[in-house]
């Protein structure tokens, strides 16, 4: 069944305001189900997990729930699902305890492709333990990754190489599975934040190869909190600080404090909404990667739309590489005119595509770009190809009066 946009924006409230959308890498707008999902949960009586009252196992119910539905989108075992405050919280947290096992003359792996959230944590680890850190450039004018660059930086003292699903800042996706294979043979943990990836295509954790998946809800129509997915018996073997009376069963031991109920909820309503933006039958993994590879075939098309537009458009510069393969992201910006007034521009013309590096600082700056980054749009569930050609002629009027 063909992908309509029209039913799927019809979920969506905020979009009753007007603007055209192009902001979901930093965030994606929210599905009525899920604001229900959120408001139900606040409006029950709830109380921290337990059996003997009802209030007990609804709290309880509402964690499992959220951990099987993070599991079918991901492919991923619903025993291995951490949940905490965000996708960076956790990475500092499991870096500071996988750091405990590493010591002088190890290292670590990290790209000038990913954003600062997957670099910054392994590096200050890494420097608290008199552990080499290695770098992995990227190749500024395609914005690719090479498998060979990661695969060259191995060695037997390699512990954890951390690496992007995909660019938040230019949409480029490394080849996880092939990295995956080399960073395995040098003995050594792959790390990998899927926060990018998660929202435009189908996931499989296993397929992928990562040890750690991480990935924040609120960027696939979701509540803001992270989560990371790992095998349990790899979690069983780690043990982060927490509190004494606090459990010591796994994933629990990773989550500090008691979970918000609410946002696990609505994150239990933004995968199945996910699941059903083309109706199908089956199991919801089944129906999840079925919507999944239905949307990216839907967003590439429109990526394409808006590629081919500003191609044409003069003065205006895009990077990376439109032709390979990537989230349907675009960063450009328009000559002569700083990225801040740009985006300034299209707000005024009801377009929201925002400026900046994105905390992806060491891709910017690689990009030449320093830490001002450019203008990025990026296309989401409920982005139209009128609200793409709107783009188009908004940053035309920009650039024609530069």
């Amino acid at each position: 069944m063909p992908y309509d946009v029209a039913r799927v924006r019809g979920h969506f409230p905020a979009l009753h305001e007007g603007a055209a959308h192009f902001d979901g890498p930093g965030g994606s707008q929210v599905p009525d189900a899920v604001a229900d999902a959120v408001a139900a949960t606040l409006r029950s009586a709830i109380a921290n997990r337990g059996a003997v009252t009802a209030a007990e196992r609804r709290a309880d119910a509402t964690v499992t729930e959220a951990r099987q539905a993070a599991a079918d989108l991901l492919g991923a075992d619903p025993g291995g699902i951490v949940f905490g405050r965000s996708m960076t919280q956790l990475t500092y947290d499991l870096s500071r305890t996988l750091a405990r096992g590493w010591g002088d003359g190890d290292e670590v792996v990290v790209t000038r492709l990913d954003h600062d959230a997957n670099i910054r944590p392994w590096v200050q680890a890494a420097e608290a333990n008199g552990v080499t850190v290695r770098w992995a450039d990227f190749d500024p004018e395609k914005g690719e990754l090479d498998v060979a660059t990661v695969a060259g930086l191995l060695s037997p003292r390699t512990r954890l190489v951390a690496v992007t699903g995909a660019s938040n800042l230019l949409g480029t996706r490394p080849d996880l599975a092939a990295i995956a294979a080399h960073v395995h043979d040098a003995g050594a943990l792959f790390y990998v934040d899927g926060v990018h990836l998660t929202a435009h295509t189908p996931v499989d954790v296993a397929a992928i190869g990562a040890d750690f998946y991480a990935c924040s809800p609120y960027k696939f129509l979701g509540p803001h909190l992270g989560l990371v997915a790992a095998d349990p018996a790899l979690l069983e073997a780690l043990w982060p600080d927490k509190l004494l009376p606090a459990t010591d069963r796994v994933p629990e031991r990773f989550e500090l404090g008691t979970l918000p109920y609410e946002l696990l909820a609505g994150t239990t309503a933004a995968v199945d909404f996910l699941a059903g933006l083309v109706p199908a039958s089956g199991s919801r993994r089944e129906r999840l990667t079925g919507s999944m590879r239905a949307l990216e075939e839907y967003e590439d098309g429109l990526a394409r739309r808006l590629d081919a537009g500003l191609a044409k458009l003069g003065g205006v510069t895009r990077y990376g590489a439109p032709d390979r393969q990537r989230t349907p992201t675009v960063l450009f910006s328009v000559d002569g005119v700083p990225p801040a007034t740009v985006y300034e521009g299209l707000a005024r013309r009801g377009v929201n595509a925002p400026a900046g590096s994105f905390y992806a600082l060491e891709c910017s700056r690689h990009l030449g770009l320093g830490d001002g980054g450019a203008v990025r749009a990026g296309i989401a569930p409920y982005t139209t190809e009128s609200e793409v050609d709107r783009l188009l002629a908004a940053v035309a009027e920009i650039a024609a009066r530069r």
